[in-house]
């Protein structure tokens, strides 16, 4: 109580958060994270969410924090100010799937059908707030089929959310067929007060840089992430993250 009180009376930005959620899940975030505005996104986040204090405990090893802030997306330029700040804390930089029993090696489909048979354990990993609407989700513009690998709903952003699966490396190439997906539903799908709809590209792996140049003239919201089905040690992923400014405006921003 002592350590609680030290670090947090004086803090008007964490002081009233702290108030909102467990004592347990406090104890947590305060053991485990020292960095104040790490502190911040997990407390806003299991407000938010709702977390339970295992599933906190889960997010903060996996790395939540980092892997939201670190995000690949072109969000900047294709989302307006109110949603762009939620819309990169949607979209991590990677994601664990360590709840499915697969093996290293195996099919886009195969990935797609055992995300579905774990619906509610993915729905979770991809940061709460998604609804699922449908997998391989039909399309069809000038007579020709073509069909989305999941989409889902995101409640806050208030828009779908198309996630096209590649089990290998990104390619360049997958950015102009999202841009076909998102503009397809826009026109044929998204009903009237819903926002633009947004693309998740989940790739085995990817080039950061690549992603940039690839993602540089894109006029679609798209994010490019990578996947794991187990857990491996952690990246060092803190010299990579924002100025503390930069992060302190997206989390009152967007959380």
């Amino acid at each position: 109580m002592r350590q609680f009180y030290a670090e947090y009376h004086d803090n008007e930005r964490l002081q009233p958060l702290v108030g909102e959620i467990a004592w347990a899940h406090n104890l947590a975030i305060m053991s485990k994270c020292k960095d104040l505005l790490e502190r911040e996104f997990y407390l806003r986040m299991t407000r938010k969410f709702g977390w339970s204090k295992n599933v906190l405990i889960h997010q903060i090893e996996n790395q939540s924090y980092e892997k939201s802030l670190l995000g690949q997306t072109n969000f900047n330029k294709t989302l307006t100010p109110e949603l762009r700040a939620q819309a990169k804390l949607a979209v991590r930089d990677e994601y664990t799937f360590d709840f499915l029993e697969l093996g290293e090696k195996h099919s886009e489909r195969e990935l797609e059908r055992a995300l579905i048979g774990r619906i509610e354990d993915f729905l979770r990993a991809m940061g709460g707030m998604f609804t699922f609407v449908g997998s391989q989700f039909r399309l069809e513009v000038e007579g020709k089929e073509y069909f989305i690998d999941l989409l889902l709903f995101h409640r806050r952003l208030k828009c779908l959310v198309a996630i096209e699966l590649k089990i290998g490396d990104f390619e360049p190439e997958f950015v102009g067929k999202m841009q076909f997906y998102l503009t397809a539903l826009d026109k044929q799908v998204r009903e009237e007060g819903e926002h633009p709809a947004i693309g998740i590209i989940l790739c085995k792996e990817k080039k950061r840089t690549i992603v940039e140049y690839a993602l540089m003239p894109a006029d679609k919201p798209i994010g490019v992430a990578t996947y794991q089905i187990v857990k491996r040690l952690p990246k060092a992923l803190k010299g990579q993250l924002p100025s503390p400014e930069q992060i302190a405006r997206i989390l009152e921003d967007g959380v």
